[in-house]
């Protein structure tokens, strides 16, 4: 099994000694040694996440936001987390930014996302403008682009800023969650290429079996997900 990913802890990330690990890893392993297949990593960019399942590069993705347009490309198992978005900004909010449309409403603010991901769309929604939002290519290049006063948030799963925040204490910056009001929490789920139901109905079969046991309780609290989040899966 080829298992496209990026590094986004705490979902998918390389660690000191060199491996890959992560919640999604984590449960991509388990299903994997369910199935009797090898599991092989292939670190790529979001950009590259749905085009690499099309053209057979990969089998499947680290989860993804279900929607309505990616679902058009490929298929999606069922949801592994529902989570909510989060911005990061400099240590201590100097711009006092709460969400979406507080960005909208600030004179300046510059907004960065990554290409493709959902919250590009998200914060066009919510009245960010679109000249005053700036685009990268992985999690590392945005969060620096903030970290150095080139952009001033960046929209992405709060989760996921999280992850990045706690592995590097000294880079300064915080993480504001985006109320309900404006997003609520999203399924992501994992990615795998149209056409291939068998492996679908085999992946979605082993998920029914471990989302929410002990195991996989155990596995999420490692990286920082509570209870509730796993029971809004169930």
């Amino acid at each position: 099994m080829k298992f496209a990913y990026l590094q986004e802890p705490p979902f998918c990330f390389t660690d000191a000694s060199g491996a890959i690990t992560g919640c999604d890893v984590e449960l991509a392993k388990r299903i994997c040694q369910m199935l009797g297949e090898d599991f092989s990593s292939i670190e790529t960019e979001f950009a590259e996440l749905l085009p690499g399942l099309v053209d057979g590069r990969w089998d499947m993705t680290t989860g993804l936001f279900i929607s309505e347009e990616r679902s058009k490309l490929v298929d999606f198992t069922r949801p592994i987390w529902s989570l909510p978005d989060g911005l990061m900004v400099a240590r201590a909010n100097p711009l006092d930014l709460t969400g979406y449309r507080s960005i909208a409403r600030h004179p300046s603010a510059a907004l960065a996302v990554i290409s493709d991901q959902i919250q590009h769309q998200t914060a066009l929604r919510n009245g960010v403008l679109p000249q005053r939002i700036r685009i990268f290519a992985t999690q590392a290049e945005a969060a620096e682009a903030v970290a150095a006063g080139h952009a001033d948030v960046y929209a992405s799963v709060a989760m996921a800023h999280r992850g990045y925040v706690n592995g590097r204490p000294g880079a300064l910056l915080d993480v504001i969650d985006v109320p309900a009001s404006e997003r609520q929490p999203a399924a992501g789920a994992f990615a795998l290429a149209k056409g291939n139901d068998a492996l679908r109905r085999r992946v979605d079969q082993c998920l029914g079996d471990l989302l929410g046991s002990a195991w996989h309780r155990e596995i999420m609290g490692r990286y920082g997900f509570s209870d509730s989040d796993i029971d809004r899966l169930l």
